[in-house]
């Protein structure tokens, strides 16, 4: 019998999560980008090898916040903890474990029994992961040491040994997905997603978490060859608008023309995306707009 187990990837914003999942997966499942706390939802990344599946669930980085955008990724993060057949938390060699760290590890600490855990980033001219080693053997004295990993989620090293425990500890079971999926995320989600990424990595000393993006039309056309959407880059204020479009429209150009381009090297279609910029006045602390966001 094969192995199949959820699991769920958890840690501090930065810790280099969403890149770590990309890894393992051998795909592009979440957007990645230099600004912190840029995953919202809880997005699965599949892996088929022949030891089974293992289902990846990328969560947001779990930071102290009292915001209410902040304490919905929180939520979404503790969600995924508590439904996961195994743990799997990612700690940054390159940044000394602080008051959120402590905080993570006390909530991980009932499910040591279920717990893996990967030193990040240990590449890095000033990564330490002997740090690391000495703040998880204090604060979970019950993990092991064949459960805890120097890694580079960038650079792949250590992954797969990381991936030979995990496939270890999971259970025996049927596929949750067929053997070709390596994400279950919808069509309008992920163009929405990339386009977010693209605007973040040119916007992100300005307004990154004052944005997201929304697909309001796709349909095929010409026989089904292309894929023709219309998308929305969506800010607080009016005044932000003027950033995202840039002089003379440059900036909403090159963000459209990144985000297309990254969209026709992963569907069948060639892209078509009109893109355009409105307003969401204070949507961060629209409930709705939360919701509707991050719990999908």
């Amino acid at each position: 019998m094969k192995k199949a187990a959820f699991v769920a990837v958890l840690g501090r914003p930065s810790a280099g999560k969403s890149t770590l999942v990309n890894t393992l997966c051998k795909a592009k499942v979440a957007i990645v980008s230099p600004v912190p706390q840029t995953t919202r939802n809880a997005i699965r990344g599949i892996l088929n090898r022949e030891e089974g599946q293992l289902v990846f669930v990328d969560t947001p980085g779990q930071h102290l916040s009292e915001r209410k955008l902040n304490r919905k990724l929180s939520d979404t993060a503790s969600r995924a903890m508590a439904e996961a057949d195994l743990l799997l938390y990612l700690l940054d060699a390159s940044r000394a474990p602080g008051a959120e760290e402590q905080n993570i590890a006390e909530k991980l600490a009932p499910f040591t029994d279920r717990l893996v855990a990967a030193i990040n980033k240990t590449d890095l001219p000033d990564a330490s992961p002997a740090a690391g080693a000495a703040f998880l053997a204090r604060v979970l004295p019950g993990l092991g040491e064949d459960r805890r990993f120097n890694i580079s989620a960038l650079k792949h090293d250590g992954t797969e040994a990381l991936l030979s425990r995990l496939f270890e500890m999971a259970g025996e079971g049927e596929p949750f997905y067929p053997e070709d999926y390596y994400t279950d995320q919808d069509l309008n989600f992920r163009i929405a997603e990339i386009i977010r990424e693209k605007a973040i990595h040119r916007l992100r000393q300005e307004l990154p978490h004052a944005l997201y993006a929304e697909v309001a039309d796709a349909e095929l056309r010409n026989d089904g060859k292309n894929l023709w959407v219309r998308a929305f880059i969506i800010t607080e204020r009016e005044s932000q608008k003027g950033m995202i479009v840039g002089k003379g429209g440059a900036m909403i150009k090159a963000i459209r023309e990144a985000a297309q381009k990254e969209l026709n090297e992963i569907f069948d279609w060639k892209v078509e995306l009109d893109l355009r910029v409105k307003t969401s006045p204070d949507w961060r602390h629209n409930d709705a707009t939360l919701r509707r966001l991050i719990d999908r």
